[in-house]
């Protein structure tokens, strides 16, 4: 099956998590992101990792980390995406 311009790819689901959790997603974001939800278990299985991960760490607000901890911890972030596929 062929990804139409309107769905949505893992990858950009997994670039939406934060926004999607905090409520920033636009209407028609949020739709698509759930669509793919609907229809990609492996993605479902990530939200709730995520989900969980949150639940036992806690919030952390941008604001309270350090420019330097941001990015370190989104340099560790993208190396593990980049393992998993």
């Amino acid at each position: 099956m062929s990804k139409t311009d309107d769905e949505m790819a893992c990858q950009q689901l997994v670039e939406l998590v934060t926004d999607y959790f905090d409520g920033c997603l636009t209407l028609p974001e949020r739709l698509r992101f759930e669509a793919h939800l609907a229809a990609c278990s492996g993605c479902r299985a990530y939200l709730e990792q995520m989900r969980l991960t949150l639940g036992v760490l806690g919030s952390i607000s941008e604001r309270t980390i350090s420019p330097e901890a941001r990015e370190r911890l989104l340099s560790v972030y993208s190396a593990w995406t980049a393992q998993q596929h």
